[in-house]
């Protein structure tokens, strides 16, 4: 099965990686970190490594028994596109959702170089959505790596947003998510921050997803900006078994 996910933006995670390594400083205080050592720590056999990277043969078949469609984030717990998952094992992730149209996957990584050269030697299913890690300006090169990807629907995700970020080249983006850092030691994101991401997001007419403002307790501090939710998708829907835009 697929687990029920808390991540407002999605219905359920699909780990057929997990574990993963630092690239950025968005990864400095990694939530997936943190919990692949609890689960460790409880004796979950597919974290027997803790958070070093593991390939699972054994779930790449997982969602062609979902009944139910729903949105698939994939891989919360590690990156698809990190160097130690050969690219065979990417081309049968990719297998998958190409015959799964039932759902919508969602792919965030942070390996846009590897992403880009990759891209051509993959299929790009209409129901799968590509995103990159944005946290702040020093890694706005990414976005342009994304823009080569011939994926349906590419995405942003500026979270942890740790940095001003003006100046997105939002032109060829789908969607935009940001969210404040969680958990022990995280670093405060600033209003104007968010507000500029959101100005940049009206100006091009991209849907935009404030998930959090984050903090030590990030249920306290809450998801409201501008004392409103922004809870946008992409202009693409599951109905009657397909991803539509």
């Amino acid at each position: 099965m697929a687990s029920q996910s808390s991540i407002e933006w999605t219905d359920a995670t699909w780990n057929p990686v997990t574990g993963c390594s630092k690239v950025s400083a968005g990864c400095k205080f990694c939530y997936a970190e943190r919990l692949a050592f609890r689960l460790q720590a409880m004796g979950q056999p597919r974290y027997a490594d803790g958070f070093s990277v593991r390939l699972h043969d054994d779930l790449l078949d997982a969602p062609r028994r979902w009944r139910s469609s729903r949105l698939v984030f994939v891989n919360s717990m590690s990156d698809l596109f990190h160097e130690s998952v050969p690219l065979p094992f990417v081309r049968q992730v990719f297998q998958t959702m190409s015959q799964c149209p039932q759902h919508v996957f969602q792919i965030l990584t942070k390996r846009s170089r590897r992403l880009k050269e990759s891209a051509a030697a993959l299929p790009w299913p209409e129901n799968v959505w590509m995103g990159f890690s944005v946290e702040n300006s020093r890694v706005l090169s990414r976005v342009k790596d994304l823009l080569e990807v011939p994926a349906a629907v590419r995405f942003l995700s500026c979270e942890p947003l740790i940095g001003p970020l003006d100046g997105l080249p939002l032109d060829g983006i789908d969607w935009v998510i940001v969210g404040g850092e969680s958990g022990p030691g995280a670093r405060p994101m600033r209003r104007e921050w968010a507000m500029s991401v959101l100005r940049q997001c009206r100006t091009r007419g991209v849907p935009f997803f404030f998930k959090q403002w984050g903090g030590a307790r990030k249920k306290t501090t809450g998801r409201k900006l501008n004392g409103r939710t922004y809870d946008e998708m992409p202009r693409c829907r599951v109905e009657e078994g397909r991803a539509f835009s």
